[in-house]
């Protein structure tokens, strides 16, 4: 049946992606089959054998109808449909231009068009490079323009000045090269739409995810800690749980990067969680430029070995992410023994340059401040705040 306006997406891409030139190719064919009936009308006059070059016009139109038709079914099998077709256009091309020397004598194919026209035969090179690509259409049209000239008897120097082969060669060309630029822009589409599915149901179930099983598992995590006893294991397997998924929905959100020049800062960050580091991001995307999410990143990764290093073995850190429009806060925070006041300047003064390089030189860098909120508060754990501006993007 006639194809449908739904019926394309029922094709492979590939198919769908040419359906418009196969439609475009159909109406030059019946423009090309008026032009040869006006030129046989034209022509008769002067052939031997005229009855015979109107069953050869005939035929000429029964194909072009019954080709139209076949194109025009779009089912399951359409793409062996086509190459049927294809096929069935050079073998009646090819036998056209031979039947010219039925109908006519030498002077007269010898200087003039053969009996289907080129430009009717020029549907056959068009098929070919619509199939199967410009290398198709050119050898399509490069074996028809030899069979012009050897029907006409024109190898020799007159074979240089015909337009016969540049045309045909051409054709198939340009339609070849059109025809894979469709496929490869089809495939692309396709990639993307299903790219977008997939990030649309990643971020479903992240949401699902985090309203739900997440803070199911931090409730029995902190209840089992208040409780005590046995249900201690409980708790702490849940919080390994908690991680576990906090780092699979992070790892997914750094899957989608595409390379832009922006990327979601919230995955490098929770992908630091651990039963003993807690990162709490925005339920939206943070968009930072690529060099500034990894300075941010690398920061706040600094800040976090500084707790497992100088906090205490029970010291647990605590990430937090703020976007306030103009500018990033980032706060990292510990419950562990805090600094003493003036620590910071002794260890850079020996010579220890990882707080004054690796957090405060890579904050400032970007134009932000990084302060410590918490020195000289001995007992009250650390806590660093970064403030970067927006700009810095």
């Amino acid at each position: 049946m006639p194809m449908s306006p739904t019926a394309s997406t029922e094709l492979s891409p590939a198919d769908a992606a040419t359906a418009p030139l196969w439609r475009a190719v159909q109406a030059f064919r019946l423009v090309t089959l008026l032009y040869a009936v006006g030129q046989q009308i034209a022509s008769v006059p002067y052939y031997q054998n005229q009855r015979l070059s109107w069953v050869f016009i005939a035929l000429m139109v029964v194909w072009s109808g019954l080709s139209a038709l076949m194109l025009s079914q779009w089912r399951d099998d359409v793409a062996r449909v086509r190459v049927w077709v294809v096929i069935g256009d050079h073998l009646v091309v090819i036998g056209l231009i031979a039947a010219t020397r039925l109908v006519a004598d030498y002077d007269w194919y010898h200087g003039h068009q053969t009996l289907p026209t080129t430009m009717w035969a020029a549907n056959a090179v068009i098929s070919a490079a619509i199939l199967r690509g410009p290398v198709a259409g050119i050898a399509s049209g490069l074996s028809i323009a030899a069979v012009i000239i050897t029907v006409r008897d024109q190898w020799g120097q007159d074979v240089w000045a015909d337009a016969t082969a540049p045309v045909l060669v051409s054709v198939g060309l340009a339609l070849g090269l059109a025809a894979n630029t469709a496929r490869r822009a089809q495939e692309q589409l396709q990639r993307a739409v299903r790219l977008t599915a997939a990030a649309e149901e990643r971020e479903r179930l992240a949401r699902e995810v985090h309203d739900g099983v997440l803070q199911v598992l931090s409730y029995i995590k902190r209840r089992g800690s208040e409780i005590g006893g046995p249900t201690e294991e409980l708790a702490l397997r849940a919080g390994e749980q908690e991680v576990a998924l906090r780092v699979l929905i992070s790892e997914q959100g750094v899957r989608e990067d595409a390379g832009g020049a922006e990327v979601d800062l919230r995955p490098l960050l929770t992908v630091h969680a651990t039963p003993k580091v807690f990162v709490s991001t925005p339920g939206e995307p943070v968009w930072v430029g690529r060099r500034s999410a990894g300075e941010i990143a690398a920061a706040v990764a600094t800040a976090l070995v500084n707790v497992e290093l100088h906090a205490g073995p029970d010291a647990k850190a605590y990430v937090l992410l703020e976007d306030m429009g103009d500018e990033l806060i980032v706060s990292v925070r510990d419950d562990g023994v805090g600094i003493a006041a003036g620590r910071l300047a002794e260890a850079e003064a020996e010579g220890r340059m990882g707080v004054s390089r690796s957090i405060v030189g890579r904050v400032g860098a970007l134009g932000g401040i990084a302060e410590l909120l918490t020195e000289g508060s001995a007992g009250e754990g650390v806590e660093w705040e970064f403030r970067i501006p927006r700009d810095a993007r």
